[in-house]
């Protein structure tokens, strides 16, 4: 990456996406980062298999939508660096035609972002930069890339990033407002950080992130839950990371994660 490249990028302080990307073994981060990520992971070794648990759940969460209820759209908010497959690629892969716009607020994303346009030729793909903090700037950009069409059923994708949006900042009128503007038959595809299963350990982790200027609220099952409210919830509802639809036995070789190390509700729900 140049120095023309790094401009618009604040390497001064540790960001939430970047550090993700660290815990999924890329190499798209900077040395603050790394060293934050480090923290976290010295206090929650399991910060790894919570990644992987989280990306593995966005792909099953992905093709469950195309290939049951053929959704063809997704809206995913909080993208990250680029990591493949991504969204676009699992969604084409059961539709060709399935067309994806990803957001992020993290100037880095973008300069990755070619790879997130490497649509199959029926489909399409499109990158915005914006904050879920402020869905009617957001939603504006989505509009403006013509790829969604608001008038049919869009997938509304928000895996690990309502724990980055506090109270203060009303989470649960901003997953309203966004849930809003789609029609009947879109879906929610969630998952979000809770203290459930490791409390006193999750409280350290949120003092790493808070220190390092991301605030952090993590969520009991039952916080989590409200954000489907009014929602058709798919089979089994919502359950820890890993025990969302899981592969068959077989499938995957690994050896399977503790509830404590994943730390992650999640769940997928249809509006009516």
């Amino acid at each position: 990456m140049t120095d023309d490249d790094l401009r618009d990028i604040d390497t001064s302080k540790p960001h939430s996406a970047r550090m993700y990307d660290y815990y999924l073994g890329g190499k798209d981060h900077f040395e603050v980062d790394e060293q934050a990520a480090e923290a976290v992971a010295f206090t929650w070794p399991g910060v790894f298999v919570c990644a992987r648990e989280n990306r593995a759940f966005m792909h099953r969460a992905t093709r469950v939508l195309a290939r049951e209820h053929g959704i063809g759209q997704w809206l995913d908010i909080g993208t990250g660096i680029p990591t493949e497959p991504n969204l676009h690629q699992v969604a084409q892969s059961v539709l060709p035609q399935a067309r994806v716009v990803y957001v992020d607020n993290d100037p880095l994303v973008l300069k990755y972002a070619e790879r997130l346009m490497r649509s199959s030729p029926e489909g399409r793909t499109a990158y915005v930069e914006a904050d879920v903090t402020d869905p009617g700037t957001l939603l504006d950009r989505v509009t403006a890339t013509g790829v969604l069409d608001l008038s049919r059923p869009v997938a509304l994708s928000l895996n690990a990033v309502l724990h980055f949006v506090t109270d203060a900042a009303d989470p649960y009128g901003i997953v309203a407002r966004l849930l809003g503007t789609l029609p009947s038959g879109s879906a929610l595809a969630l998952s979000h950080g809770t203290p459930d299963f490791d409390p006193e350990t999750v409280a350290r982790i949120k003092e790493i992130y808070t220190r390092s200027g991301t605030g952090m609220q993590l969520r009991t099952k039952a916080e989590v839950a409200r954000f489907f409210d009014g929602l058709d919830l798919l089979e089994p509802g919502i359950e820890v990371g890993h025990r969302w639809r899981p592969n068959p036995a077989g499938a995957d070789t690994t050896e399977e994660p503790t509830d404590a190390e994943v730390s992650l509700w999640a769940g997928v729900g249809i509006k009516p």
